[in-house]
């Protein structure tokens, strides 16, 4: 007969001890779990702007060394939610209203319901326009643009001209608005108009039509058809997630929640974070475990449709990447050819979307980890995302929330410096790392050029998104008469039917 050893008392108090000290771990970690933090695409700026790798330890500048030139790559600020999604969250109001009805006639006990749910109908209810720069949004760029200003004083020190300081944004109101919104706080306190004394500026923008430095996806036919044929792929791949937090909320409240259920309130819980400082409604329907979840499948949709998941995402973004790279040049040559102040461009100032940023912070080769660069270099395929609880440098959140932005400040050092020139790398205005560049946030310029910047400009935007190349050129009166109409009728639109993730 075989005899099963018991356990001592010293393993099973030990064994005891574990498992008291995993209950108070998890325990600790829900307490400082923050949904704030956790809403890709769509979590306020003042929420992760002071979120960093701190494993990274940024280059001191060199004595000597100042700021010649700055270029801005900006999301627009918090908006609210279009048309299309106010919409939806009306339909869910009245299928809550069911699910309520159902309960009560099932005799559910009523600590299963969550109390807000009895009365909720959605904030948006009734509105008939959406999508525009919410007033969080607006703060966000003006207090952007102060601390721009505050921590590069010497680039803008000059009389304003629009030549110095070009602000160039999208036809999209939300991207323009953010552009003004930075502007006041940029040249706040430089003009004669009102009691804060803010001064007229300029903004321009593309047509939408022919937009491929800012809007480059919009513009990009190549593009559109990838993205129409791949998005049943990535929903394929989020559906085991979305269908195992149906079940289990369907069984924590006994409401028969459906997958759609689900989505939307994912979507309010959101918007109720960001918008309206709500985090005890939708959100607390899911646990931590269930937000990091949900997260991920945002995160993971952003990388196969915006960014690494297909090299075209960010190939498209050459026309950005060019204009940048212009710039930088024109300004060095100002620099050597000894410019007076005032007769040459120090700063470039752009607002679009997060299928501007995105991509852009892709050509930049930012968020890789290990032999990535390289592997994109050589248009490798990039592994996804790991899912949680796995870390991940690739957060939606911290590559693109709202009002999210790169910075690339060109630097002249003295004469005895490894470079006369470098670019340091700014992301939500905290040095990043470019693997490109040997890891470092501070490059030469030339190395940045050449590393980072030139396998890129080998890709032709024509060639790649199929520009006009199959099709005969209109006269030229009835081509600027047809762009007219699209402008007319398409100006201020948020319910174009277009991409499933929003702008």
């Amino acid at each position: 007969m075989l005899l099963t050893r018991l356990p001592d008392k010293m393993t099973l108090a030990a064994a005891v001890l574990f498992f008291l000290l995993t209950l108070v771990s998890n325990s600790r970690a829900d307490r400082d779990f923050d949904v704030r933090h956790r809403l890709s695409t769509v979590t306020r700026y003042s929420a992760v702007k002071d979120i960093v790798d701190y494993s990274f330890q940024p280059t001191d500048i060199p004595v000597g060394c100042t700021p010649i030139h700055l270029n801005l790559v900006a999301r627009h600020g918090t908006r609210s939610p279009t048309k299309k999604r106010m919409r939806e969250l009306e339909k869910l109001a009245s299928h809550i209203k069911e699910l309520l009805k159902d309960a009560k006639e099932k005799n559910l006990s009523p600590q299963k319901v969550p109390a807000w749910l009895l009365k909720w109908e959605s904030p948006w209810k009734g509105k008939l326009r959406g999508g525009e720069l919410d007033t969080k949004g607006e703060e966000e760029l003006y207090q952007l643009g102060i601390r721009v200003r505050e921590r590069f004083p010497d680039l803008f020190n000059e009389e304003y001209h629009p030549d110095v300081y070009p602000i160039k944004t999208t036809q999209v109101p939300r991207a323009s608005a953010s552009a003004v919104a930075f502007g006041m706080g940029l040249f706040s306190g430089n003009g004669s108009l009102g009691l804060a004394r803010h001064r007229a500026f300029a903004v321009t923008s593309e047509s939408r039509a022919s937009d491929i430095t800012l809007r480059f996806f919009d513009c990009c036919q190549t593009y559109k058809d990838f993205r129409k044929s791949h998005e049943p792929a990535v929903d394929k791949l989020k559906e085991p997630i979305i269908a195992e937090i149906t079940c289990a909320l369907a069984k924590r409240y006994e409401f028969n929640f459906t997958r759609q259920d689900i989505s939307s309130l994912w979507f309010l819980c959101k918007q109720e974070t960001t918008l309206l400082d709500i985090t005890d409604q939708a959100c607390s329907l899911f646990s931590p475990t269930e937000v990091a979840l949900l997260e991920w499948t945002d995160d993971l949709e952003v990388f196969m449709l915006k960014g690494y998941g297909k090299s075209l995402n960010y190939r498209m973004g050459v026309p950005l990447l060019k204009d940048v790279i212009q710039s930088m040049d024109q300004a060095l040559k100002a620099k050597e050819d000894n410019q007076a102040p005032g007769s040459y461009e120090k700063a470039r100032l752009r607002f679009a979307h997060a299928e501007t940023v995105v991509p852009f912070s892709c050509l930049l080769g930012l968020f890789l980890e290990g032999s990535d660069f390289q592997r994109i270099q050589k248009e490798e395929p990039l592994d996804f995302p790991p899912k949680p609880p796995k870390n991940r440098s690739w957060r939606g959140s911290i590559v693109a929330p709202f009002a999210g932005n790169n910075m690339l400040v060109l630097y002249s050092c003295p004469a005895n410096s490894s470079s006369k020139y470098f670019v340091r790398a700014l992301h939500n205005e905290h040095p990043i790392a470019m693997p490109g560049c040997g890891g470092t946030d501070f490059c030469p310029f030339e190395v940045f050029k050449e590393s980072i910047v030139s396998p890129h400009l080998k890709h032709d935007y024509n060639t790649l998104c199929q520009v006009n190349l199959d099709q005969p050129k209109q006269k030229p009166e009835t081509s600027k008469l047809l762009k007219l109409f699209r402008w007319l009728f398409s100006f201020g639109n948020d319910d174009i039917p277009s991409d499933r993730v929003e702008l």
